[in-house]
């Protein structure tokens, strides 16, 4: 058998941190938004796992896609072998969410391939904050690390997406808010720029109306059309 799905990217349309929670997590409310770019994976049975990548980097340690494979299998109390093919597009420490779609859609591929009568919801949650939103995308809203969500009605929407091509450690943005705090549309944005600092000149070279999306880097625009969006990609001094 063989299931191939795509893992979305998200963005971030607001992004507030709240604090700490009594576990020393940074709590957060935001707005997930899934959009069409993404990671393909494909999974096909055997006798035992293996892995291949195609596209942008993907790092050999802490991998996404097999972590998820063994939290499931451990879930499932038996081996959920597969060969799988990862072709990455997210772009990774870029706030899009790249590993976290990827987990999750290894999840399900799994479950489907499997039969299994299993709750992913609280897999999803050991796996990290955003997991939970990709089991269904969309749009919603999230509290806590992320990991409560309300989920809302999908509305059509265009976005331009900008890149500096620069890779930001969620867990180093988080530690430099603990530092310098933040404020507007996404409060982490002047952490960010305080562990890149050229962060802030890839920004501000952009003109107005352009958000950073969850920790960094990758920022974005919100036009009417998908001409309107190529024009502001055109724009950009690259």
């Amino acid at each position: 058998m063989i299931a191939a799905l795509p893992a979305r990217a998200k963005l971030n349309l607001d992004l507030e941190v709240i604090g700490r929670d009594a576990d020393g997590f940074h709590e957060l409310h935001t707005t997930f938004q899934a959009i069409a770019l993404h990671d393909l994976l494909v999974f096909e049975t055997a006798q035992e796992t293996t892995i291949t990548t195609s596209g942008l980097r993907v790092s050999e340690e802490n991998n996404s896609v097999l972590n998820a494979q063994k939290a499931l299998e451990h879930a499932a109390d038996r081996s959920l072998a597969a060969r799988i093919h990862l072709h990455k597009r997210i772009p990774p420490g870029s706030g899009m969410g790249g590993a976290s779609s990827d987990a999750a859609a290894t999840l399900r591929a799994l479950k489907a391939m499997h039969a299994l009568d299993i709750d992913l919801r609280p897999i999803a949650r050991e796996l990290g904050s955003d997991v939970p939103f990709f089991l269904h995308g969309g749009r919603a809203h999230a509290d806590g690390r992320g990991e409560r969500l309300t989920q809302l009605s999908d509305e059509p929407a265009w976005f331009a997406l900008a890149w500096p091509g620069i890779e930001l450690s969620t867990s180093d943005v988080y530690r430099a808010w603990d530092e310098v705090g933040g404020d507007g549309p996404n409060h982490l944005r002047r952490a960010a720029e305080h562990v890149e600092p050229g962060l802030k000149q890839f920004a501000s070279s952009h003109g107005p109306g352009w958000r950073m999306t969850g920790s960094g880097s990758a920022f974005y625009r919100r036009v009417n059309t998908e001409e309107e969006g190529r024009q502001a990609i055109g724009k950009l001094d690259c």
